[in-house]
């Protein structure tokens, strides 16, 4: 059984609701991730604190809500500020940052707005696209 797989169990069969205690249970059950590792799989695999344990969630449909809202604003030398309707910036900042677009930083998302950092500036146009192409299919 891989890491994921062995997340999911866990976090379906028992109320976990401490990520130390599903650290723990995973490396009693043969797996040793790092608590960064352990955060970017949850992350990965949807799974978030819900009324004090973990479980898996979906990512509600964005596109429909927020694409005749969205902006794209370009602030040179290496950041995108992308404005939304109220309420969807963390949403798609969470979409965005599954996507892992090569060249993209990281994301830091508000209610409305969120800045997408670009690692190098001569990435911007690409990051720029690969973030229009996830308006227009949905994360």
């Amino acid at each position: 059984m891989n890491l994921d797989e062995a997340i999911l169990q866990l976090i379906s069969r028992q109320e976990i609701t401490d990520q130390a205690v599903l650290q723990e249970q995973l490396e009693e059950a043969g797996h040793a991730p790092s608590q960064s590792t352990l955060s970017r799989r949850l992350k990965k695999l949807s799974v978030q604190k819900v009324n004090g344990r973990y479980q898996r969630t979906e990512t509600p449909p964005v596109v429909a809500a927020i694409a005749p809202r969205v902006s794209i604003i370009e602030a040179p030398p290496n950041m995108l500020v992308l404005k939304t309707a109220p309420g969807y910036a963390q949403i798609f900042g969470v979409a965005l940052d599954r996507e892992e677009v090569a060249g993209l930083a990281g994301t830091v998302a508000g209610d409305d707005t969120i800045f997408i950092a670009v690692r190098d500036p001569s990435l911007l146009q690409a990051v720029r696209t690969a973030v229009e192409q996830l308006i227009q299919r949905g994360p």
